[in-house]
């Protein structure tokens, strides 16, 4: 009944109003008895009995009570002399005693609803000593006994329920976390797919579009002394276009690369070769060593896309004549090695990945072969060209068997 009390419940509700009707009812009875047995204070009885029920009834009904332990006790002050003057009019107010244990225990902290317990059940002991005009223990035994039995049921209850908030909080606590990973699973999900639509669209359209322009800059420039040379590099562009639109088809349904339908890795490598020699000023060529083995549809691929991302580096900033693609099959891993002779670049002065500079070609290739559980390395100097080595197993770490 103040700010510390737990919340009403259903039963709290019950039990609160059955502790009502109880004090109410031995009140009665007092004033009943003493009409009944025509008891010479019969008049005073029934006066202080209603005296201490209307002292008692005002406590429900003022909200101050129920939220200010300060205004909680003047008023268990209050019903509590009005009790002690009903008690030294009637032996039968001894039993109000048994209730106004729970209420005191209930209201005010646990030091000091033990002290007022401890001097209610003393004045019940005293008073009906009194009225018996003797004194025995029989008589403390009662009193005694319903206190201790309210201090366990008062103090159990409080037990409980501060077990009760316990689990409350900790399933809140629980549901509040369950919420934070479940977005923050989310975000994640979107970072990883934002990056994989990052590399997918590098390794395919940005590298396409890059092709298309390179074609058409080789056309301009055969204009208008060489026709026929400017009208296949427009030939070549437009085939271009159509591959990249198809590639842009398959990644729009997140379909496999059209390189590799109807054909095996080792085939859209060698015709990736012919493209890129046919197309640019580069001489591509494949070679596959060891016997083929079947691949996960992760594994092709990101082994595609490495060799594209890298062959089109090649053309875009090697300078280089020729371009040598090695798939080979290594007993429990594959490889996939792209060495050029162009004019190379120092490895330790590396770019950030800058999407926008067309930075991102490395960093997009490691992180597919490192999604797969494979390595990536990069040999290369200035003036004697670059080699690079991509390794994966033969099956995928298991949450990440389906990336590409």
């Amino acid at each position: 009944m103040n700010a510390s009390a737990p919340v009403l419940t259903p039963t709290t509700r019950a039990l609160a109003w059955c502790l009502h009707l109880l004090i109410i009812g031995l009140l009665a009875l007092a004033a009943v008895r003493a009409i009944v047995d025509s008891r010479p204070q019969a008049g005073m009885t029934v006066a202080a009995a209603a005296a201490c029920a209307l002292a008692y009834l005002v406590g429900p009904v003022l909200p101050g009570v129920r939220r200010s332990r300060r205004a909680a006790t003047l008023w268990l002050a209050a019903v509590g002399v009005g009790w002690l003057v009903l008690l030294a009019l009637s032996p039968d107010a001894v039993w109000v005693a048994f209730p106004l244990y729970f209420l005191q225990l209930h209201l005010l902290p646990r030091r000091g609803g033990l002290a007022a317990v401890a001097v209610t059940t003393t004045a019940a002991i005293a008073g009906f000593a009194a009225h018996q005009h003797s004194f025995s223990p029989a008589m403390a035994i009662g009193p005694a006994l319903g206190a201790a039995v309210a201090v366990a049921v008062v103090w159990g209850y409080q037990a409980l329920y501060r077990e009760s908030e316990q689990r409350r909080r900790l399933i809140e606590e629980l549901t509040a976390t369950r919420a934070d990973l479940a977005e923050a699973q989310h975000t994640a999900g979107v970072l990883a797919e934002r990056e994989r639509l990052a590399r997918e669209i590098h390794d395919t359209l940005a590298q396409g579009l890059s092709s298309i322009q390179l074609l058409l800059r080789a056309a301009e420039r055969a204009l208008p002394g060489r026709p026929d040379a400017a009208a296949r590099h427009v030939d070549q562009a437009r085939q271009a276009a159509v591959d990249n639109l198809a590639e842009a088809r398959r990644f729009v349904a997140a379909l496999t690369p059209p390189a590799l339908e109807d054909t095996t890795l080792a085939g859209a490598l060698e015709r990736l070769c012919a493209t890129t020699s046919a197309r640019h000023r580069l001489t591509a060529r494949f070679h596959l060593t060891g016997g083929p083995a079947p691949l996960p549809t992760a594994h092709e691929v990101a082994l595609l896309r490495i060799a594209q991302s890298a062959l089109a580096n090649t053309v875009r900033h090697a300078e280089a004549t020729t371009a040598e693609v090695t798939l080979s099959y290594l007993g429990g891993h594959v490889a996939l090695d792209v060495v050029d002779n162009g004019r190379g670049f120092d490895t330790d002065r590396l770019p950030a990945p800058d999407p926008e500079a067309g930075g991102f070609g490395l960093a997009a290739m490691r992180a597919r072969a490192h999604a797969l559980g494979g390595t990536l390395s990069i040999e290369s100097a200035t003036g004697q060209g670059t080699a690079l080595a991509a390794q994966l197993p033969h099956t995928p770490p298991t949450e990440t068997e389906t990336c590409p």
